[in-house]
């Protein structure tokens, strides 16, 4: 009597995610991420004092994870079957270059960011594995970067968080 084969299991399948929207966040992501190189950037030219050479190194560094991040988001709208934005998100000048001021508009632009990857989090979360995986990471970086201007916006020795 010959053995008959079973078919494999059919693994329970998550529910599917809407791509379109995926994709629309993807590319407001990608904008927002070329809109910190742009500011970081901007910004690092208009440090002046005694702390300059840190505080440049630091934005310049800024601007440089923001060039990994967009490129991330690229590939991931391309992977998806996108078409990557060509638009910038929004651009702050208030000509008030203080250091406290540009941390201040640092950490606005970050948080709307982040904002973002929550949002990508909520359309992927047990819908799509990869998806989901990358949104928590970006949350994860985002979160640690926010955390450290928050610590450098806060008056030496204050352990209170400047975002209440």
């Amino acid at each position: 009597m010959a053995k008959q084969q079973s078919k494999p299991a059919k693994a329970a399948r998550s529910e599917e995610y809407d791509s379109k929207a995926v994709l629309s966040v993807l590319n407001r992501i990608l904008e927002m991420e070329l809109a910190g190189i742009v500011r970081y950037t901007h910004y690092s030219l208009m440090v002046f004092g005694y702390n300059r050479i840190p505080i440049v190194s630091w934005l310049r560094a800024q601007a440089t994870e923001g060039m990994a991040h967009a490129q991330q988001a690229g590939e991931w709208i391309t992977h998806l079957g996108g078409h990557p934005s060509l638009a910038i998100g929004p651009l702050l000048e208030t000509h008030d270059h203080d250091i406290g001021n540009i941390l201040r508009e640092s950490l606005e632009h970050e948080l709307e960011t982040l904002e973002l990857y929550r949002e990508l989090l909520r359309l992927t979360a047990d819908r799509a594995v990869m998806l989901e995986e990358y949104a928590r990471g970006m949350i994860l970086s985002e979160e640690m970067h926010c955390g450290e201007v928050d610590k450098m916006l806060r008056k030496p020795g204050d352990t209170k968080s400047v975002q209440g």
